[in-house]
C-alpha cells in the first residue's frame, strides 16, 4: 500500500484525518499563496490544493498526498486570514447579519503516476447580527487570528452563526472528509 501523506502544516487538517485514516505522514508544503489576477476564489484553492500537493511530492515519489486550500468569501471578495485583532474585529464586523460562502478545495495526488482527484466543497455560514461587544468578547476569548473567516467554528464561533449549511460540516474546519473518503475508495483505500 502507497503511503498517505498529508500535505498541511494545520493541526486543524491534521485532526480531522486522524479520524478515519491512523496513518500517515505529514509534509507542510511551500509555495506562493498570492492570488492571480482575475483569478476566481474556486480556482485560487483549486490551484492552490494542486500546487501544495505537487511540492510535496518531490519529496514523496510513491505516496497518496491529501493537500487542501480554504477560502471564505462575502459578496464575491475573498477574506483572508485576519492575522491580528483589528482585521478580525473588521472582517467580523463585515460578517455580521450576513451569509459567508466558505471554499474548501481537496486534492488526492497520486505522486507516482501525477494524477490527482480535485474538487471544490462549499459551505455557507449565515451570522447573527453581532455587536461591537460581542464581536470584541469573542475575539479576546478565541484569538482566532490564523483562522479563515476570523472565527473557529469547532468551538465558542458556533456561537456567531444563525444557520450552518452545507454537506460536509468538516469542510468548514479545512477538510471535506466525505469526498475524501470516495477519492481515497477509488485509489483502493477504504475506510473503514
Amino acid at each position: 500500500m502507497k503511503q498517505i501523506v498529508l500535505g498541511s502544516s494545520s493541526p486543524f487538517r491534521k485532526e480531522l484525518l486522524g479520524k478515519i485514516l491512523s496513518h500517515f505522514e505529514t509534509c507542510s508544503p511551500d509555495i506562493d499563496e498570492t492570488p492571480r489576477a482575475d483569478e476566481s476564489p474556486s480556482n485560487l484553492v483549486k490551484r492552490l490544493a494542486l500546487e501544495k500537493a505537487q511540492a510535496v511530492a518531490t519529496s514523496y515519489k510513491n505516496a497518496l498526498i491529501i493537500t487542501s486550500d480554504q477560502v471564505s468569501v462575502i459578496d464575491g471578495e475573498i477574506n483572508g486570514k485576519p492575522g491580528n485583532y483589528d482585521n478580525a474585529f473588521r472582517q467580523l464586523k463585515r460578517c455580521s447579519g450576513n451569509t459567508v460562502t466558505f471554499l474548501t478545495s481537496l486534492c488526492l495526488y497520486d505522486a507516482p503516476t501525477a494524477t490527482y482527484q480535485l474538487e471544490v466543497e462549499p459551505f455557507c455560514v449565515h451570522f447573527r447580527d453581532l455587536n461591537d461587544g460581542q464581536i470584541d468578547r469573542y475575539l479576546r476569548k478565541e484569538s482566532p487570528f490564523n483562522c479563515a473567516g476570523s472565527f473557529k467554528s469547532e468551538t465558542l464561533g458556533i456561537a456567531l452563526f444563525n444557520k450552518l449549511e452545507g454537506n460536509d460540516p468538516n469542510a468548514l474546519i479545512g477538510l471535506p472528509l466525505i469526498k475524501l473518503v470516495t477519492m481515497l475508495g477509488k485509489q483502493g483505500v477504504q475506510i473503514p
